[in-house]
């Protein structure tokens, strides 16, 4: 008919217009289904991401060092407390009698029997040994101070008694001495009580009476008569030959700092920083330092370049068994462990005297060899995986540092134990309010961490240094620890 359009492929009009909206229709459900499995997709991966914090929490928390101990569940049936008889006791041992007997009191029998009321009769007699704190109360001293002026410049001048901790007069008078003194920074800094709870230890065990103010504050001068002490015992670390450093988060006011360690055996410092990159960590050792640094991944630390390096194996074989249950078909994971525990094996073997000086350098050379072998022919395309062959290609000259001097660790343990008591005290104050608080922390921390290690007493270090006139380095440190 005339006005009608052809026939497109042999469709009618109509046919085409059913035809469209039957297009139309199947637009409308792929773009509903495109939109449906885009929705689905965006929930999967908040499920893979909400996933994959809880399996990290999960590892974190058998990481943690409060409850180190906890299970969630009972392991296994149990058995009842106490030594086992028989062999397996063990050395029998008990309390060591005092050599030394200060007072001797009598226990007589009662004239008759508790129980049926008859006679009683000695037979023998028996020694207990008790030992007690004595009463403790506190003793006053009173320093009559004498004040007079020069009579050529006309300065004031005072008196002071060898037993004096300070020229404070009036106001400032009345004070702590040098042992409570002690005894209140040694529970807050070494031990890690609150302020609040050693207030409660001086009333109530030592019949002292002070403010937690009172008590910040007696810390904080205790820290500034300390500070050249303190001063030394970095000066000591930065020539130390091997040193363990590490670092953890800390706070001042709220604001993310960088609590640093760095560790020997007789000798520990830390320092709070702003930050955690190299120039924090050349503050605490030296830009130039020269030893050996035994410590974790951490990049910063690769910039030391006088110094010998020996990575942590403990951090590596971690993550060597994280990537195993996470990739259980990776080779690079399990062979990288497997070289590092011969490695660790190799060293005991060392120390105990069961392989020659020749068998050693020759098993060294093979287990050094492996590992780069492993590191440079063995391929994966899991990206964790990837990453972890990178770390260990740019640590590999400081894996087996340790094999070549058997004075090197081959962790950085030493570190790691300095900074638990840094993190305990973290989980209890959450940190310091202000950089004076900061500067008293790190200050007292390393004195206390030190003469813990030395064996020092704390009373004999501090001591000296409350009455000296000025600040000083404590005698008992003066001279370097062997």
């Amino acid at each position: 008919m005339p006005g009608e359009r052809a026939p497109i492929d042999g469709l009618t009009r109509d046919e085409l217009i059913d035809e469209v909206a039957r297009l139309r229709e199947q637009l409308e459900r792929t773009e509903r289904a495109q939109r449906d499995l885009v929705r689905e997709r965006d929930r999967l991966q908040r499920q893979r991401d909400r996933l994959k914090d809880q399996l990290d929490a999960a590892r974190r928390a058998g990481f943690r060092q409060a409850a180190p101990f906890a299970k969630a569940r009972q392991q296994g049936t149990g058995r009842p407390p106490g030594r086992r008889a028989g062999r397996t006791y063990g050395r029998r041992a008990h309390r060591p009698r005092p050599p030394q007997i200060d007072e001797q009191y009598e226990a007589p029998v009662p004239p008759a029997c508790p129980d049926c009321g008859g006679a009683v009769t000695a037979t023998h007699t028996a020694t207990q040994v008790q030992e007690e704190f004595p009463v403790v109360r506190p003793v006053v001293r009173a320093f009559r101070v004498h004040v007079g002026a020069c009579r050529a410049c006309g300065r004031r001048v005072q008196g002071r008694h060898p037993l004096q901790t300070s020229d404070a007069l009036g106001a400032a008078g009345t004070h702590l001495g040098p042992q409570a003194t002690t005894l209140a920074v040694w529970c807050h800094k070494g031990l890690g009580l609150p302020l609040g709870k050693v207030q409660r230890l001086l009333r109530t065990q030592c019949g002292l009476h002070v403010t937690r103010g009172g008590l910040a504050h007696l810390c904080a001068r205790v820290a500034t008569r300390a500070t050249p002490t303190y001063q030394a015992l970095c000066a000591e670390m930065r020539q130390s030959p091997v040193v363990s450093p590490d670092e953890t988060g800390w706070t001042i006011g709220r604001v993310l700092h960088w609590l640093w360690v760095a560790a020997t055996p007789t000798t520990t410092v830390y320092r709070i920083a702003a930050g955690r990159g190299f120039d924090d960590a050349a503050a605490l050792l030296g830009a130039d330092f020269a030893g050996v640094l035994v410590r974790d991944g951490w990049a910063p630390y690769r910039r030391f370049t006088r110094a010998t390096h020996q990575t942590c194996l403990a951090h590596l074989l971690r993550r060597c068994r994280l990537l195993h249950l996470d990739h259980p078909r990776c080779a690079l994971p399990p062979q990288i462990q497997a070289l590092l525990q011969q490695a660790l094996a190799l060293r005991d073997r060392r120390a105990t005297g069961a392989v020659s000086p020749h068998g050693f350098a020759v098993a060294r050379g093979r287990v050094l060899a492996q590992l780069l072998d492993v590191l440079t022919t063995t391929r994966s395309t899991v990206p964790d995986v990837r990453r972890f062959a990178a770390h260990l290609t740019r640590e590999a000259p400081a894996l087996l540092t340790f094999l070549g001097d058997p004075t090197i660790d081959a962790t950085n343990w030493r570190a790691e134990h300095a900074i638990r008591p840094a993190v305990v005290t973290r989980k209890v104050c959450g940190g310091n309010r202000t950089r004076r608080g900061a500067d008293t922390q790190q200050v007292l921390a390393s004195v206390l961490r030190t003469l813990d290690q030395r064996g020092l007493d704390p009373a004999d270090v501090f001591t000296p240094l409350l009455h000296a006139r000025q600040a000083l380095v404590a005698p008992a440190l003066q001279k370097p620890s062997a």
